[in-house]
């Protein structure tokens, strides 16, 4: 009987460890938002999230538009020098970017204090800092070489 309990026990291991599981890489290709529309989604976002009046409103449009053809041109970029070959970066060229992406998020930081309540300020800070380590996480879980998802294929 006891014999007969550890097969039983056995087998119903192993069956369960044969199972296929499926890495989900891929994802099914959508369509894409024009950039007005996530522009329009990001300022109403941000409205509920900072209580914005209509003027920060009209402000706050005219930099969101600003920032998106910047990253649009920069992931346009990035592609094309990624197609065209894998060369590295040269220290030099590595440095000139990192300091410009720097200048440029100190000059966005100037016009929020601009735009911004001291208040507002202070919770636009705050989420932000939240959204850049929950992007972090992310990264290193990436960076580990573990998928983002297994599902079990049945």
């Amino acid at each position: 009987m006891k014999k007969l309990f550890i097969a039983a026990l056995l087998a119903v291991g192993m069956t369960s460890f044969a199972q296929e599981r499926k890495v989900v890489t891929e994802r099914a290709p959508k369509e894409q938002m024009s950039l007005e529309q996530r522009n329009q989604l990001q300022l109403k976002k941000m409205t509920l999230e900072l209580d914005l009046n209509a003027s920060q409103q009209k402000e706050m449009s005219t930099v969101i538009a600003e920032q998106s053809t910047k990253r649009d041109a920069r992931m346009a970029e990035r592609k094309a020098s990624k197609d065209s070959a894998n060369k590295q970066l040269t220290a030099a060229e590595l440095f000139a970017k990192k300091n410009q992406m720097l200048d440029e998020q100190i000059v966005m930081k100037e016009r929020m204090k601009k735009i911004l309540s001291a208040d507002q300020y202070k919770k636009w800070e705050d989420i932000k800092g939240k959204r850049h380590h929950a992007m972090k996480k992310r990264m290193v879980h990436h960076k580990d070489g573990k998928p983002a998802r297994m599902i079990d294929k049945k």
